[in-house]
């Protein structure tokens, strides 16, 4: 350890890494313009040339002459749809959906994950046998056919449906993740200090072996979100995610199928929209791991 790091937390030296590491700080800018996106909708998309306010992602136009008009032309950046709707104002706030899909999903899929991980890894015996069976058996089924098959039985899914379809798939992996931490933490100093301080083991785990468990699952869920985003703009694509008008990227994208030839910036800008999303969480969450690897040195 440097005399510039000493007296420094391992989280301040992880963080003092991130911030070095240039394609994290890129992926960080790029997820904090969608959340700027996902919060202030109305403060960023076109407003009426009439004054009477910021264009909705529903709004029609009368006027025939904005019907599927190229991108450049006067109050439409990106163009108008079929139905005369502003391109970018349904990409702005079709950020605000994919990113509660990718949030809300993640939550759900760590909430289930964090329970059966942790108890696995701290019980060990029939407890950890039932529940790495349990995830064995998700593991099995390909994850897109399985979150198909949820969504299928409901004839409009909504963003409820689709936050419990992306948690229920994506809990085994962060289960098995805790599940090996538990387990290398178990046995440590701090936690037989505990035990012998008549500390029962939920206390244990959940106010010291837990904690300790952070670092691999913030870089998880970090990930876990890029990959939430890109399937449900795969759901909507095939036609059972979140139903129109919803703004959905995915759902821009269905609607685009029909006019590649004659209006391609129909799903050019979604598409767009959600590769440099998708980019941005992966750079954040591989720079999240570089900077949380113990083997990383300053």
């Amino acid at each position: 350890m440097t005399a510039t790091n000493r007296g420094k937390s391992p989280t301040q030296m992880a963080f003092r890494r991130l911030r070095r590491n240039v394609l994290a700080m890129a992926g960080a800018a790029v997820v904090l313009f969608v959340i700027l996106l996902a919060f202030f909708p109305s403060m960023l998309v076109p407003s009426h040339a009439d004054g009477s306010g910021p264009y909705q992602f529903r709004d029609q136009f009368r006027d025939k002459d904005q019907y599927q008009q190229p991108p450049g032309i006067p109050g439409h950046p990106l163009g108008t749809d079929e139905l005369g709707r502003d391109v970018l104002t349904r990409i702005i706030y079709g950020a605000g959906i994919s990113l509660r899909v990718g949030l809300i999903g993640t939550i759900v899929a760590l909430l289930i994950g964090l329970v059966l991980g942790s108890v696995a890894g701290f019980r060990g015996g029939l407890v950890d046998t039932l529940i790495s069976r349990l995830t064995d058996t998700f593991f099995a089924f390909p994850s897109l056919l399985l979150m198909i098959g949820i969504l299928a039985v409901f004839e409009k899914p909504n963003e409820i449906v689709i936050f419990s379809a992306l948690g229920v798939v994506g809990w085994p992996g962060v289960a098995r993740i805790v599940r090996a931490q538990v387990i290398s933490l178990r046995g440590s100093e701090f936690v037989l200090g505990a035990r012998a301080l008549g500390q029962s083991d939920t206390r244990i785990l959940i106010g010291h072996v837990l904690p300790n468990c952070l670092g691999p699952v913030v870089v998880v869920s970090t990930l876990m979100i890029a990959g939430n985003i890109l399937a449900e703009a795969g759901l909507s694509f095939l036609g059972i995610g979140l139903p129109p008008p919803a703004p959905s990227w995915g759902r821009m994208l269905v609607d685009s199928k029909e006019y590649w030839i004659t209006m391609p910036w129909m799903g050019i800008f979604p598409g767009l929209a959600i590769m440099f999303t998708v980019l941005g969480f992966n750079l954040l969450g591989d720079g999240l791991r570089d900077a949380f690897d113990p083997k990383m040195k300053d």
